[in-house]
This record gives structure tokens, sequence and C-alpha cells, in this order.
């Protein structure tokens, strides 16, 4: 954006803005042309902006990736290596379900295979490698975990349970329970 004229950026400042409560309200479906009349933008310039939903989606969700990304580089010191691990997957999984929408931007395509992109799903599969390496190496999580396995795991629990009532108190519980599979024995 650093080469775009002020009106250009103030306009995508705006569109974003206005993305972010459309997202909350709506999810990832929200709709880009109910966005660009919130803006009171033409659809064209919010696709100018955000070609894809993925880009507007990524956009909206940057700054608390980065947040998140940050916590699992501080949890990295932290000695009881599984415990750092499951309290930041704990973290994205209620920001997943307070920010709807986080989890389709998550399960767009398999993760790894967007490492190389400037995304939500490569930085948070990053930071999150990092946590995971560091579990394995002390054995205190199963070898085989990919962390494409742990953040399809939050995707699918934030997928499953982001449309109830009180979606925190199942998510939780199944959170609960696939983290007892991560035992390194295996049981």
């Amino acid at each position: 954006m650093t080469g775009q004229r002020s009106d250009a950026r103030r306009n995508y400042a705006h569109i974003l803005a206005v993305a972010e409560a459309e997202v909350a309200a709506h999810g990832a479906q929200a709709s880009l042309e109910q966005i660009a009349r919130n803006a009171g933008v033409g659809s064209a310039t919010v696709r100018r902006h955000f070609p894809t939903r993925k880009a507007l989606l990524d956009a909206v969700f940057k700054q608390r990736v980065h947040v998140l990304c940050d916590r699992a580089h501080t949890l990295r010191g932290e000695d009881d290596s599984r415990s750092a691990l499951v309290e930041w997957l704990r973290e994205l999984l209620v920001y997943s379900l307070a920010a709807r929408g986080l989890a389709d931007v998550l399960s767009y395509e398999p993760l790894q295979d967007e490492a190389t992109q400037d995304s939500c799903a490569a930085d948070i599969g990053a930071a999150g490698a990092l946590l995971l390496r560091k579990a394995i190496d002390d054995r205190v999580v199963r070898e085989d975990i990919t962390i494409d396995d742990l953040l399809t795991l939050i995707v699918g629990i934030a997928l499953a349970t982001e449309n109830y009532t009180d979606p925190a108190t199942p998510a939780d519980r199944a959170f609960r329970l696939a983290v007892a599979g991560f035992d390194p024995t295996g049981t």
C-alpha cells in the first residue's frame, strides 16, 4: 500500500473497517456487495483492493494473527513445551470462535502449501510449528503429529461449534478430548 495515493489508502482503510464489522456479524460468507454498499464504494473498488474473498479475510484477521504469532514465540521459551503448545492452540481456538471467519481462512487448502505466501494460514502454521517442534523434541507430544493436523483440529472444532448459542462450552470439551490424544505413548 505504500505506493498508493492518499485517497486509495483511505478507501482501503475504510473498506477494511467495514469488512471487519461485516465479517464479525456474518462470518467468512459476508457479502462483498454489502461491504461495498456499507463502505459507500462500488464492488469493483472492493475487488481492486481485495481481489479474492481470501485476500479480504486475510486483511481482516492480520493484526490478531500477528498477536497470536508473537504469543507463540513467547510461549516457546516456556519450560513445559506441551503446556505451551496446548495453551497457544486454546488461544487460537478461542479467537477462531470469537472472530467468525478465521477458521474459514485457515481451512482454504493444505496449510504447508501456503508457507511461501503472505497469509494468515502461513503465519499461523509457521508460529505453531515452532511450538510443536519443541514439544516433539522434548518427547511430550507424539512425533507423528504435524502442524497441519493440529490446525485442522482447531479449524474443525471452530467450524463445528461456531453457530451454537454458546460455542465455547462444546468447543472446549472437544478440545480437551482431542488434546488427550497428543500423549506421546499414543494412548
